[in-house]
């Protein structure tokens, strides 16, 4: 067998897991594996595909480096810190954070780096908005396994259930909902008619609700007009949604989401609590709500951004899979997956049993992930080099038919080669990407029967 996902912690067994959780769930709501006590598992190979998808993807045939220049692990005069400089705002603040001009390259940032202690910049990065342009910065200081376990953060974080849900206590009662969707009977997929408001970014958000529309939702994701959406990231994890952009400032566009949220069964977001009430939306009664956090709702950073590569700096899993010394990272991003998948899992759920009552909120965070990692057992410090999925060759990069260059574990539409689902059972996805904020901001409308893409219309 080769050595998918290989790695000092047992990366292959908490990706086996998060998928049997959609699994045990897309049965449970009445389809998908519908009569059988136990799924049959995941095949690792495409698994680790989709969990590596990222080393997979290709455009025109070409693949994409998964973080920009000033991303990634830095020497400190103190140790080490990891960055998260992908996006041009967390570039801004970063150089901001440490006196450098925005357009630094990487080894001028290394250098400065070195006079400079982690911890200060770990804290100063974390101070509140306002004080200054390096506010939001997204840096962390490297742990050990031990110092993160016996921190107030690390405790926090390794507290409560890896998918909490808690029946809500609906604010709005007189904002009503569309009648619940009978799911026990008809559509070929356990969520058939359902709708999902998705305004999430980056990776695990993302999977959750690319899970969701591979699962038969009408998934329509919203972003706000600027930072336009990184484009291989959003062609890597759109797949089976529509994309469109509104500017939740603006009142008209604010309207506009607040009749998508009325009309919605699910909501879910990468905000912390009572952001989107803060936006001047309103969660009707009876939605779902699901939400990814980087470090869960409490203790003393629960307010603070992160992403996977962060979270494994700081939890002493960077040290783990690093040699002499030197921090490394996991052979994929699988805290995000893992956690994307647990979030679908947990909406899954939550639908199945809401009926006409209550809504339900549902949520995740990557750290609680990362503790769930550290304590399954099984690490391999002597594990071999992890095995890299094969990527299907486009053939004729433009203008392909879908379906060209297929390999097991991924496939290329046109101009973008991707991985393939990890659900067993699927194939691929309803549709690829589309092109990021080119759909109407409106639920999709298909005669009765008809299973085919929704229709777009061009926002730019």
């Amino acid at each position: 067998m080769e050595p998918w996902l290989a790695a000092h912690l047992p990366v292959l067994d908490l990706a086996l897991d998060a998928v049997r959780a959609v699994q045990r769930a897309a049965a449970r709501a009445g389809r998908g594996a519908a009569g059988a006590d136990e799924p049959a598992g995941p095949d690792p190979a495409r698994l680790a595909a989709a969990l590596a998808s990222d080393r997979v993807f290709a455009l025109d045939g070409e693949p994409t480096a998964g973080f920009a220049p000033l991303s990634g692990f830095f020497a400190t005069a103190d140790g080490w810190v990891r960055t998260h400089a992908n996006y041009p705002h967390h570039r801004s603040r970063l150089t901001a954070l440490v006196g450098l001009p925005d357009d630094v390259g990487r080894p001028a940032l290394a250098h400065r780096l070195t006079e400079l202690s982690g911890q200060e910049l770990e804290d100063r990065a974390a101070e509140p908005a306002g004080s200054g342009p390096h506010a939001g910065a997204i840096v962390v200081r490297v742990r050990t396994e031990q110092e993160w376990r016996t921190s107030e953060p690390g405790r926090a974080a390794a507290s409560g259930p890896l998918v909490r849900t808690v029946p809500r206590a609906d604010p709005s009662p007189g904002l009503g909902r569309r009648p619940a969707t009978d799911r026990s009977t008809g559509g070929a997929t356990p969520l058939s008619g359902l709708r999902v408001l998705d305004l999430t970014r980056v990776i695990a958000g993302p999977v959750a609700t690319r899970t969701l529309a591979l699962l038969g939702a009408d998934v329509l994701r919203v972003d706000p007009p600027v930072p336009a959406e990184i484009e291989w990231q959003h062609l890597d994890t759109g797949q089976g949604k529509r994309s469109t952009v509104l500017d939740l400032r603006d009142a008209h566009d604010r309207r506009t989401a607040q009749d998508l949220l009325s009309s919605a069964d699910v909501l879910v977001t990468g905000y912390r609590p009572g952001a989107v009430e803060s936006l001047g939306l309103r969660i009707p009664r009876g939605v779902v709500t699901g939400r990814v956090s980087a470090w869960g709702d409490t203790g003393p950073w629960a307010g603070r951004r992160g992403f996977d590569s962060i979270v494994q700096a700081a939890s002493g899993i960077a040290l783990l899979e690093g040699t002499d010394g030197a921090p490394g990272a996991l052979p994929a991003q699988a805290l995000d997956h893992a956690s994307g998948y647990l979030l679908a899992a947990g909406i899954v759920d939550a639908l199945t049993m809401r009926g006409d009552g209550p809504g339900r909120d549902v949520s995740v965070s990557l750290a609680r992930t990362a503790t769930w990692l550290l304590d399954l057992p099984g690490r391999d410090p002597l594990h071999p080099v992890a095995a890299v999925p094969r990527r299907a060759e486009a053939l004729g990069a433009r203008g392909a038919e879908p379906g060209d260059g297929r390999t097991t574990e991924t496939v290329t539409h046109g101009r973008v080669t991707t991985a393939r689902p990890a659900l067993p059972g699927y194939d691929d996805y309803a549709h690829p990407a589309h092109p990021w904020g080119t759909d109407a901001p409106a639920w999709q409308v298909a005669p009765a029967g008809h299973d085919g893409p929704p229709e777009r219309a061009d926002r730019r």
